[in-house]
């Protein structure tokens, strides 16, 4: 029989930690649907570190010391766990959605800058250009 692992510290600390990442992406996701990307918090130092601080956790963690924890602790564990996958699936489309936006319009500038610089094609002879008399004109007066 194996020993009973417990670690309860840990999963307390990996909710805590899931919990404050959760907000953060809550408030990311409200301030692009509101249109103000420049205020968002992925970019923030402290931001980074709890990200970089969750991953080592999650990265350690033995799926034995959720199973052996308490009934309760674990339902919170679970709970916050599903949680953080969805919020940071719908962080990740909304991030995909203003990129291609923002991508779309860069090239629709570009597009168009590239139009108004084109040079203008116009019908009638080109300056440097010597008109090559064709063989047919010459010899038809009817034309």
């Amino acid at each position: 029989m194996t020993p009973r692992m417990e670690d309860t510290p840990r999963i307390e600390r990996l909710i805590a930690i899931a919990e404050r990442l959760i907000a953060a992406l809550e408030n990311d996701i409200a301030a692009l649907k509101a249109g103000k990307p420049l205020s968002l918090s992925v970019a923030d130092p402290e931001f980074q570190r709890l990200t970089a601080v969750y991953g080592r956790e999650a990265q350690g963690f033995d799926i034995r010391l959720a199973q052996s924890a308490g009934a309760e602790l674990r339902a919170r564990f679970l709970a916050i766990t599903a949680k953080f996958r969805e919020v940071l699936q719908l962080h990740g489309r909304m991030l995909t959605r203003v990129k291609n936006a923002s991508e779309g319009m860069i090239q629709a500038i570009a597009r168009e800058v590239e139009r108004i610089n084109a040079p203008t094609r116009t019908y009638g002879p080109q300056t440097g250009y010597v008109a090559k008399s064709s063989g047919a004109m010459v010899f038809n007066r009817v034309v």
